[in-house]
């Protein structure tokens, strides 16, 4: 079936599958459960709230069907955000596949919340979604929620200390910026998790 994206109602959909086009591959957006069951890889957009975007994949039914994939996913933005456990952002119960929490980032002098903007990558551990990615490439990113280090990150990104900007628990993968807006960086990963 090839690559499909969830159709979650994330508003950086139609980016990401411009993005994927680029690269070669016309990935199909649905909601339907056994479409998404039998594609080759998933990838879950997602701009908003954790709520509202937990709220859209029960409407749909498809927690249980993301949760139990065996295919490479892989979440975008907000999409990584609901593959952690849970969120602060309107106390969510996300989707559970990687058993990490999903906090606010702390306002501080001169840290404004969210981060909007570039940010350089640091590689944490070896993972073919990384191949080719050197130390402080940069990625972009608009957030105010974010992952904290730990055994799933594997790269992290500084924004008043070290957060999850990559992550992998199994076949599950998330990048916390945007792919399809960071340029030639962004095009080699998601051309790194097409042929996971």
């Amino acid at each position: 079936m090839g690559v499909v994206l969830v159709d979650a109602g994330g508003t950086n959909i139609g980016s990401v599958r411009y993005a994927l086009q680029r690269l070669g591959v016309d990935a199909a957006l649905t909601a339907d459960a056994a479409t998404i069951r039998a594609a080759d890889k998933v990838i879950l957009p997602g701009v908003g709230a954790a709520g509202p975007g937990m709220a859209r994949l029960r409407e749909l039914g498809l927690v249980d069907v993301l949760r139990s994939l065996e295919q490479p996913v892989l979440g975008v933005c907000l999409g990584m955000q609901l593959l952690c456990a849970h969120s602060e952002e309107g106390d969510t119960a996300c989707l559970g596949v990687i058993d990490a929490p999903v906090r606010r980032f702390v306002e501080a002098p001169g840290l404004r919340v969210p981060q909007m903007g570039w940010n350089g990558l640091s590689v944490q551990r070896d993972h073919p979604l990384l191949a080719g990615l050197d130390d402080g490439e940069q990625a972009y990113f608009v957030h105010s929620y974010a992952v904290p280090v730990g055994d799933w990150t594997l790269a992290t990104a500084d924004y008043g200390g070290a957060f999850s900007a990559m992550v992998a628990c199994g076949n599950f993968h998330g990048m916390q910026f945007h792919p399809e807006r960071s340029a030639a960086v962004g095009a080699r990963l998601l051309k790194n998790f097409l042929d996971l």
